[in-house]
């Protein structure tokens, strides 16, 4: 990337993750409509793993794809967010999967692994040390950057 910005806060993470998530629940219910049909319209009883592994992957497909095509989902572009990577080369689908599975305990411990990058000193949560990846804020300039 020529452009340098500054990194992302913690609000607009947040708000991202809110209008990301309302999307995600009308993706997971076509998978659920699609895993009915699969199980001949007979609801799976109880916390099926397998399902719950399917919707896993339907999760990691749909942030993958918007990661790997842009950089950023229709939460991130709204709040003006956008993933990049901070190794040589576009986001792989490995750094995607890394990023997700991360981003569970990060949210499962009362959101430590987001207030993380309040004390990071590369504002980083643990899912984006983990993934190597970073979240900057594209309508901040970075103050390094000279443009």
């Amino acid at each position: 990337m020529n452009e340098s910005f500054a990194p992302a806060g913690l609000l607009k993470r947040l708000a991202a993750l809110f209008y990301d998530s309302l999307l995600l629940l009308g993706v997971w219910f076509i998978a659920s409509a699609v895993a009915l049909a699969g199980n001949h319209g007979e609801p799976l009883r109880g916390l099926h793993p397998l399902f719950t592994l399917y919707l896993l992957a339907v999760t990691i497909c749909f942030y993958g794809w918007f990661w790997r095509h842009g950089g950023q989902t229709l939460g991130m572009r709204a709040w003006k967010l956008r993933l990049e990577n901070e190794l040589p080369g576009n986001l792989t689908w490995l750094q995607v999967v890394l990023r997700c599975l991360a981003a569970i305990p990060s949210l499962a411990l009362g959101g430590l692994g987001y207030w993380w990058l309040l004390w990071s000193p590369d504002k980083h949560t643990w899912h984006d040390s983990f993934s190597h990846t970073r979240m900057v804020d594209i309508s901040r300039r970075s103050p390094s950057d000279p443009a």
